[in-house]
């Protein structure tokens, strides 16, 4: 027989559960979410940040119950719109588009909410107002990294900038660039270059070479992505620059941390939010949507400005260090209603 008192205890230890505990507390659909199928549509998933971007995305929807399915482009607009239908033929409750082109997605993504679908998006402008939009504050990542480039290098320097049109966080730092460069004419920028071919860092690291030969007076790369930054850095450290030209980007992984830490290192600044917490509150704001609730239409993770001497002073080699040591990067207050688990931390 088991005493009131025992029963009490088990289900104080079923509610410690990752995404067990929860579900009767939860809204429908989600106090049956087992039965609740979400997508994953995926544009780009190359280097460290996507990686964690998916393992946010799988550990809160652990938490919550749900059944993932993750459908991964490789870069390919038309196969993530073909991807987005297949989807929608499956059946899903919900759908988180991750990146991708706006003239791809905005009609693939209308055909998702036309057939009823919950649909979140990430960092990819799909048009639409019924579907929030998930975003890093892209404006201020660049405001950050660009921040700590004037405060190092004055406002007069000689730049090279690294950009491709046509993605949605991308045009957003952008925007930020260009009224930097008109509130400092100083800045003399030289150089405009970028491209996404995989591997990003290194297709990136061959244009930059070039670049910087035919530049040799450049003194600051700006470079507002990770991959596009680790290009820029081979290039810099195989002309012999690394104590002339500094680099300042966006994004943050366990491989940035250690090239930002090495002797000498010309990568002095980045601005990132967690890419894995990012993930948490994309699942997190299409849960919302699922139960009836408004997450908003601009979902929004605040960054955080990483310096290479902030990485030094506290002695940080990998993510986990940063979320220890800089707890508002290990976690974002936002999308988490009451009713709403969270991952195991």
């Amino acid at each position: 027989m088991i005493t009131r008192r025992v029963f009490a205890g088990l289900i104080g230890a079923a509610a410690m559960l990752p995404g067990l505990g929860w579900a009767a507390d939860m809204p429908a659909p989600l106090d049956n979410p087992g039965d609740v199928k979400v997508a994953l549509v995926r544009y780009l998933s190359t280097g460290d940040f996507f990686q964690a971007y998916l393992s946010g995305v799988e550990k809160q929807a652990a938490a919550i119950g749900v059944d993932l399915r993750v459908f991964d482009s490789r870069q390919d607009a038309a196969l993530q719109a073909d991807m987005v239908d297949q989807a929608i033929a499956l059946g899903v409750d919900g759908i988180i588009i991750q990146h991708g082109l706006t003239e791809s997605m905005q009609a693939a993504a209308q055909r998702a909410v036309e057939a009823g679908i919950k649909v979140v998006a990430f960092d990819v402008n799909v048009e639409n107002d019924a579907i929030p939009q998930i975003e890093q504050s892209d404006r201020d990542l660049a405001r950050l990294a660009l921040e700590q480039a004037v405060e190092d290098n004055g406002t007069e320097f000689t730049a090279g900038y690294v950009y491709v049109p046509g993605i949605a966080p991308l045009d957003r730092r952008d925007e930020t660039w260009v009224k930097v460069k008109a509130a400092n004419p100083g800045i003399k920028q030289v150089a405009e270059f970028g491209t996404l071919d995989n591997p990003i860092a290194n297709s990136v690291a061959n244009q930059a070479r070039s670049v910087l030969s035919a530049n040799p007076s450049i003194t600051v790369m700006f470079a507002p992505y990770d991959e596009f930054a680790k290009g820029v850095k081979i290039a810099v450290d195989e002309a012999g620059m690394t104590s002339q030209v500094s680099i300042y980007s966006a994004d943050v992984s366990t491989a940035d941390i250690a090239a930002m830490r090495e002797a000498g290192s010309a990568w002095k600044a980045t601005a990132a939010t967690n890419p894995a917490v990012v993930g948490e509150v994309s699942v997190r704001a299409l849960a919302m949507l699922l139960a009836g609730e408004d997450p908003g239409h601009n979902v929004i993770v605040p960054p955080t400005l990483i310096t290479q001497a902030m990485l030094n002073d506290l002695d940080i080699k990998n993510m986990e260090d940063l979320g220890k040591k800089a707890p508002a990067f290990a976690h974002a207050d936002v999308a988490v209603p009451d009713w709403m688990p969270l991952p195991a931390r």
